[in-house]
């Protein structure tokens, strides 16, 4: 399987996997170019009517789903159907990865009518997903929907497994100014924070003086107990190895 995206070129350049001597074929192409602007993210890129993973996002899809993943010409490949989407979305983002849902944008009726009927169907990334943004209820509704649209009303989408364990996860983002502290101290700061809880739309913000102990900021984040943090560019020692020390637990 293709381990790396880094040296592939544009499209414009070239369609030759040189590691293989074979030819990319333009999904593997379009997923390239999407993996070059979400590496951090395992992408799920809907093909028809199921959603498909490469390379080693197929890897990882089959390890923690538990599904099958094969070599497909050049890169590996595993699929779930589009009506499991969120529940193997849920699945992955409890394991700590950020997943990307890459969706088409033209449906196969309107393209089969288009001057473009034999082109590749048009791809974008409409969603991504953090434990702090993955919001249950709303991507629920749209699952069931979609399913009952096209297969009728069943069993196969069980609301339980969908809807249970969606916590109240906050994402919380911290920045510091050294500047303007009066009778400053070594290790003194002043921190702001934003805590956003988005299934309920809640805002939680402070902004205080800390000492070098970093006691003001382990009371806050201990007692927000957030799933995800946003850090700056730049954040002091003091702050960076208390942040390490918490998320280490």
């Amino acid at each position: 399987p293709l381990k790396s995206y880094e040296n592939t070129q544009s499209i414009s350049d070239i369609n030759l996997n040189k590691r293989t001597k074979s030819i990319y074929t333009p999904l593997e192409l379009q997923f390239i170019e999407m993996k070059k602007q979400y590496k951090d993210a395992v992408l799920c890129v809907e093909c028809g009517y199921k959603y498909r993973f490469f390379g080693e996002d197929a890897e990882i899809a089959a390890k923690e789903l538990n599904i099958y993943c094969h070599q497909d010409h050049n890169f590996m490949t595993a699929s779930i159907p589009s009506h499991r989407l969120f529940v193997h979305v849920r699945r992955l983002v409890a394991k700590g990865y950020k997943v990307g849902v890459i969706k088409q944008m033209e449906t196969a009726a309107l393209k089969a009518a288009g001057e473009n009927k034999s082109s590749l169907f048009s791809r974008k990334l409409t969603a991504l997903y953090t434990k702090s943004t993955l919001i249950g209820e709303d991507i629920l509704f749209k699952e069931i929907w979609f399913h009952t649209l096209i297969f009728g009303l069943d069993d196969s989408v069980d609301v339980e497994e969908v809807t249970t364990d969606v916590p109240d996860n906050y994402l919380l983002c911290i920045c510091e100014n050294r500047e303007n502290l009066k009778d400053r101290k070594k290790g003194d700061i002043v921190i702001g924070i934003m805590a956003i809880q988005p299934t309920t739309g809640e805002v939680i913000f402070d902004s205080f003086q800390d000492s070098a102990s970093r006691l003001e900021l382990e009371n806050r984040v201990l007692r927000l107990q957030p799933v995800e943090i946003i850090l700056p560019s730049s954040l002091s020692d003091q702050s960076e190895k208390l942040i390490n020390s918490i998320t280490s637990m």
